[in-house]
């Protein structure tokens, strides 16, 4: 558990991954990531050509924020591996093989919050473990919070809008296939847009 500084900033991303504000609640609420409403994307260069942007396409998470104490006592975000998606099935194939995310043998990706900085009421930062092969390291994403009120239609729920986009090197998991001879980036944008329904 770790203290939010900022009063009318402060949920942590699970994925995810969240973070956003809400108004003054007597206990801990839950919200859960939307999966209706979760773009889990990414970019690696390409032979130097291009940033190839690629999807996973099923991911869910939650977290539990006192708004009050400013705690975010959890968040946890899980994307499936398998669902990867590039718009090309062959390398869709590859990607899941042993030489990348070896999905038969690790079908999740698993991202646990530890510690979260406000800058300011609707920009922070966020560090936790990611663990993806079987290894587990620490990663900060950038988050914003786009919007927090309760959802014009369909479940009217409190709601919060985040984006969040951090960086990291691939080979830091052990996955280093095509590294040396340039044909594939060792450097990973992952990019994620989601809505956060409280329970």
């Amino acid at each position: 558990m770790f203290s939010l500084r900022k009063p009318l900033f402060g949920v942590a991303l699970v994925a995810g991954m969240a973070l956003g504000s809400a108004p003054a609640l007597a206990e801990p609420a839950t919200y859960r990531i939307d999966p209706e409403h979760f773009s889990i994307g990414f970019l690696i260069e390409h032979v130097g050509y291009e940033k190839l942007l690629g999807m996973f396409l099923e991911g869910k998470g939650k977290f539990v924020y006192d708004a009050q104490t400013q705690e975010l006592s959890s968040g946890r975000v899980e994307i499936a591996s398998e669902s990867l998606f590039t718009n090309h099935e062959e390398r869709d194939k590859h990607v899941e093989s042993a030489d990348f995310l070896a999905v038969d043998e690790y079908p999740s990706i698993v991202f646990e919050a530890t510690e979260f900085t406000a800058e300011d009421d609707r920009h922070g930062t966020l560090t936790g473990d990611l663990t993806m092969l079987g290894e587990t390291h620490p990663v900060t994403l950038d988050v914003t919070l786009n919007k927090a009120a309760e959802y014009p239609f369909g479940h009217k729920e409190y709601t919060l809008g985040l984006s969040a986009r951090t960086t990291l090197s691939r080979s830091d998991w052990g996955m280093s296939y095509g590294v040396d001879n340039g044909m594939v980036g060792d450097e990973v944008t992952l990019i994620l847009e989601f809505e956060a329904i409280r329970q």
